[in-house]
């Protein structure tokens, strides 16, 4: 045992307390704003906003299971022998001095960057094993030892607790890394905030850690502007946010926006159901942008014939060809649909007002006429107020409104688009590409008239997107319109591109997003998650899938390789009942997922049932279950104790981008991986 243990138990003991006394503060707050009807507007507002920021104040307060100290610096003699604890959350005594350094303070940098050869200042760095409360460990490192430094900036810092950290069985939740930040992490994390930052990291390297960390860092270190401005993080589906969201609040930031895609579409059913490759494919090319486009001119219509409506004695009139004036005009002068609809309404009425045989009042004709059928409908044909669900809907309704919006479209296309038209545009069911779709009709229609605060799209200070290497050009355009100034942190890897726009290179990523300043790329090398032997496994499929990149180095050296089981999937003694049993008695009270091809879902989840082995699914609460049945077009950015990968040849051979699938589905399990196959194996598998 440390011979400091003791000491560092009771300083932690203390720094406790004063978070509890900090968070009894807040209550006694709470107590004395109380947010109703009584006072003056500006009382209530001042009573409202100092609500808020209490409220706050006490989530950020709220640990729940984490530790709140994980490491101590020493500072040289030189520059005044000062010692500070780093932590989670800042903590002062009375006198308002720091019990604990937050993380993201410029101080606490040290505790992530020293090494021998550039000790920062530092005299010690001390890195603490806490399970809560409880202090387990203490490792020190000495920066006057240069011996131990000669190989710099590889070493990692901490490796104990880091070693600690990765050991501890997954909840099917991801955690934090705050107190086991490496060098290259931190870099990244604390890069500066303008323009977009880019992070190729292969499995297991942190990278959507990572990514969440510096969400926390910017907020922390720029609260002004982009607590006002808004931080969106954005995932591949609902699962990954699941598996992500209790990160950043326990880093003492809970206002970031989660979301995917589907997500920030308004008043439109968007799931993460997927479209086949093909139309995949067809709904993320650019060519949908010109596609809506024509789309809404197809709205914008001049009458077929004369218009004339009674009104007292007289005929009033609007000629077919002034109404081809009407929306040639609003067309020019107008960048939205919905935003014209005004002017043609005024100049409609304008022309009816004139062509009567004395002079009407075009308002005062229009209060008048407005409710008339005959009215409604002539302006529903020329120019109707749009919802994207709505005009969406009639032209994906239409083979021939299909074929007006794009007559370079084939018939394969054109059947790829159609869908049969709802009564109810409201009530669709739409797919996660057609988010993109809706999205850049929102932004083509614009707000509907008094429904600009409503409707309008939000922009953020800062947007955070991991697994940005599956995402379509439109969705790629859908996230740059969210950006307010061009910044942005993109994470992802190209071996595990699988979707229907996987990249293979970087640039046809970031040739979308905003270029108002160069791109900073950075790379992560070193995986933490994957041991060795498993990586090793691998690395062999990586080769195949991506041979321009390099297999993560892993620093975990121990570690069994995978298990290599030819059954058929039903058989008592060997199948798969067998091998899920094996697993989760090799890792005790660890989650396990069962990595299948979508295809074999049902088959395999009726294996499991029948043979009564308790299982879960995934959904938007996450991994909750010890055995999960995971089709593997869900499994990326996941991580668990053990996998059962099923039939990798049907994994390989199902999609286009099989062998990704494949590199994902090894890539998963942070301490055991078991293949099991009736079929013979994948050509780059068979020599193990």
């Amino acid at each position: 045992m440390h011979p400091e243990l003791e000491a560092e138990q009771a300083y932690v003991d203390k720094a406790y307390f004063y978070l509890e006394s900090a968070r009894l503060r807040a209550l006694d707050l709470t107590d004395m704003v109380e947010v109703g009807r009584g006072g003056t507007n500006q009382a209530r507002f001042e009573k409202e906003a100092i609500w808020d920021s209490v409220a706050g104040r006490l989530e950020e307060l709220d640990l729940g299971e984490a530790a709140l100290v994980f490491g101590r610096i020493d500072e040289e003699e030189g520059l005044g022998n000062n010692r500070y604890y780093i932590g989670r959350i800042g903590v002062w005594n009375e006198t308002q001095d720091p019990i604990v350094v937050d993380w993201r303070a410029p101080i606490a940098e040290a505790f992530y960057r020293a090494t021998g050869p550039e000790p920062m200042g530092l005299e010690r760095r001390r890195h603490f094993v806490s399970r809560r409360r409880q202090l387990l460990a203490i490792e020190d490192e000495l920066f006057g030892d240069i011996e131990r430094f000669r190989d710099g900036s590889n070493r990692l810092r901490g490796e104990g607790a880091l070693i600690a950290a990765l050991e501890t069985e997954r909840t099917g939740r991801l955690g934090d890394i705050v107190g086991t930040i490496q060098a290259e992490q931190d870099a990244i994390i604390r890069a500066p905030l303008a323009g977009v930052l880019s992070v190729q990291g292969g499995p297991g390297t942190g990278k959507t850690v990572v990514a969440l960390h510096r969400a926390a860092y910017l907020l922390y270190t720029h609260r002004f502007p982009l607590e006002g401005q808004g931080v969106l993080v954005v995932g591949p589906n609902r699962l990954f946010l699941a598996y992500i969201e209790q990160v950043l609040p326990s880093l003492g930031e809970a206002g970031v926006e989660m979301a995917s895609l589907a997500d920030l579409i308004d008043r439109a059913w968007v799931d993460d159901r997927r479209d086949t490759e093909e139309i995949s494919r067809l709904k993320g090319d650019l060519s949908m942008v010109r596609f809506i486009s024509r789309a809404i001119r197809t709205r914008q219509r001049p009458l077929r014939e004369d218009f004339r409506i009674g009104h007292g004695v007289q005929w009033l009139y609007l000629s077919a060809e002034r109404s081809a004036e009407i929306v040639s005009e609003a067309r020019r002068r107008f960048r939205t649909h919905n935003a014209a609809r005004r002017f043609v309404e005024a100049e409609f009425f304008q022309e009816l007002a004139l062509s009567g045989r004395e002079s009407l009042d075009p308002k005062g004709l229009a209060e008048r006429l407005r409710g008339d059928i005959q009215i409604r409908e002539a302006l529903e044909w020329m120019w109707p107020v749009l919802t994207p669900a709505q005009l969406l809907n009639d032209c994906f309704g239409s083979r021939a409104l299909i074929r007006a919006a794009d007559p370079k479209l084939t018939e394969r296309e054109v059947e790829a688009l159609y869908r049969p038209r709802s009564k109810i545009a409201e009530e669709v069911r739409w797919t996660a590409s057609d988010a993109s779709l809706l999205d850049e009709a929102r932004a083509a229609l614009g707000a509907r008239p008094g429904r600009r605060d409503l409707e309008a799209i939000r922009t953020y200070g800062h947007i955070v997107v991991d697994e940005i290497q599956d995402l379509s050009p439109m969705d790629l355009r859908m996230l740059e319109r969210r950006s307010l100034n061009g910044s942005m942190t993109v994470v992802g890897d190209i071996a595990q591109a699988t979707g229907a726009w996987a990249h293979n290179d970087w640039d046809s990523i970031l040739e979308h997003l905003p270029d108002r300043r160069p791109v900073n790329q950075y790379e992560l090398t070193v995986g933490y998650r994957i041991p060795a032997p498993l990586m090793d496994i691998a690395a062999k499929v990586l080769v195949e899938v991506a041979p321009n990149l390099t297999p993560p180095r892993s620093v975990r050296s121990d570690g069994d390789p995978p298990r290599f089981i030819s059954a058929q999937l039903n058989d008592q003694q060997t199948g798969l009942i067998q091998v899920i049993k094996d697993e989760l008695n090799a890792v005790g009270t660890g989650n396990l997922a069962v990595i299948v091809a979508a295809s074999q879902i049902e088959e395999i989840e009726e294996l499991l049932s029948i043979n009564k082995v308790d299982f879960g699914r995934p959904t938007r609460a996450g991994l909750d279950s010890s055995v999960t049945v995971v089709p593997v077009g869900l499994v990326k950015g996941l991580e668990v104790d053990a996998a059962v990968v099923v039939e990798p040849r049907r994994i390989a051979e199902e999609q286009e981008q099989g062998l990704r699938a494949l590199y994902v589905a090894l890539t998963r399990a942070t301490k055991r991986v078991a293949i099991i196959h009736s079929d013979s194996l994948p050509v780059v598998l068979r020599q193990f």
